[in-house]
């Protein structure tokens, strides 16, 4: 995938982290924050220049894509939370989630060799029962490409749904205070 999916997830879990006491704005940094997390799994292509094979464990859509790693991740985000007084349970549970979205979402594309979504426990390649989403071409210039560049309109409209709950105006709360 481009991405577009992978941030979709990002930035509705991010509204969803919004506290509810918020009243108005969008919560710019959490969306950001949760779709890097959301994104971070892809960072394996660095394995293609570290000439490890695709199907390898910590090839591409290997460890990083498992549900372990996504624990692993939301666990840590958690921790980083404490530490920035965000709620603790809400965020873990929240980045644990986006985390392991990114693996489970990447089963349901057309192409490549499968996810490794039972590693440590399997390195058995997994697919989705049904595969809509088109597979991203890898590289900078073949996703805006005609190929990428269908592929991220395909992601927009089949994620259009969370989008719109990310970036839809929140309805200013009214005090209903009563004086007796």
């Amino acid at each position: 995938m481009p991405g577009l999916g992978h941030i979709a997830i990002g930035v509705a879990a991010a509204r969803l982290h919004a506290r509810p006491e918020a009243r108005t704005g969008f919560p710019a940094l959490a969306m950001i924050a949760y779709s890097a997390l959301s994104l971070l799994p892809d960072a394996d292509v660095v394995a293609f220049t570290l000439d490890i094979p695709y199907g390898a464990p910590f090839g591409h859509r290997g460890a990083s894509h498992s549900i372990a790693a996504g624990l692993v991740l939301g666990l840590l985000a958690g921790l980083l939370a404490r530490l920035w007084h965000q709620p603790w349970g809400r965020t873990t549970l929240l980045a644990c989630l986006v985390a392991t979205s990114h693996g489970v979402l990447d089963a349901f594309t057309d192409g490549g060799h499968g996810i490794a979504l039972l590693w440590p426990l399997s390195e058995a390649p997994y697919f989705g029962p049904w595969r809509p989403i088109p597979v991203s071409p890898i590289g900078s210039s073949a996703v805006l490409s005609e190929w990428g560049l269908r592929v991220q309109l395909t992601e927009l409209t089949y994620f259009a749904p969370l989008w719109l709950f990310a970036f839809w105006p929140r309805r200013a709360r009214r005090r209903t205070d009563r004086v007796a």
